[in-house]
């Protein structure tokens, strides 16, 4: 089975392309743009309907994680809920990788966080399928350790053990994830 896949990346990458690929490439990069600035109304025409966008996460820290349903969930969720929480000022792709109706895409997010204007930076790996042209699902996995420590402002350490062989978490880093 032979398929096109295209890596973006600082070489140029010798591969014969369809049509389609070229097409989805280009509208994602118009998409990616759009999400990068967090515009919702410029996101819109990209989005299926019946979109499915998961973003995995302790939504007790960062509760815009979770699944969120249809085209004005998703939108919702661009453009007031992780905005409650992170206001995104940089969204970097590091790699993108465009297989038939798919897109896998690695990104550099940081963000301020508008309670007390600390700066977090995180990774973000989202996973993208589409149907007639639009995006019908996403899976985003954030690297959440990294995302969680940053939000609480400390590091999260490791559990001591106690004489019983038993784990016994220090009670500031006590996290449900």
């Amino acid at each position: 089975m032979d398929k096109k896949v295209a890596v973006l990346s600082a070489e140029p990458q010798p591969c014969a392309r369809s049509k389609s690929h070229a097409d989805l490439r280009a509208a994602f990069d118009v998409f990616f743009e759009a999400y990068a600035a967090r515009d919702a109304e410029r996101v819109a025409p990209f989005l299926h309907d019946d979109v499915v966008w998961t973003v995995s996460g302790p939504i007790e820290v960062l509760p815009f994680c979770g699944v969120h349903r249809g085209k004005a969930d998703v939108l919702a969720l661009i453009g007031r809920k992780v905005p409650a929480v992170l206001r995104v000022f940089s969204c970097v792709a590091e790699a993108i990788v465009v297989d038939g109706d798919q897109v896998a895409m690695l990104t550099r997010l940081s963000a301020r966080r508008p309670a007390d204007g600390r700066v977090i930076s995180y990774r973000v790996a989202n996973f993208f399928r589409f149907v007639e042209g639009k995006i019908i699902e996403n899976l985003s996995l954030l690297d959440s350790f990294d995302a969680v420590e940053q939000v609480v402002g400390h590091p999260l350490t490791q559990p001591t053990l106690a004489e019983d062989g038993s784990l016994v978490p220090a009670i500031s880093d006590l996290v449900s994830l």
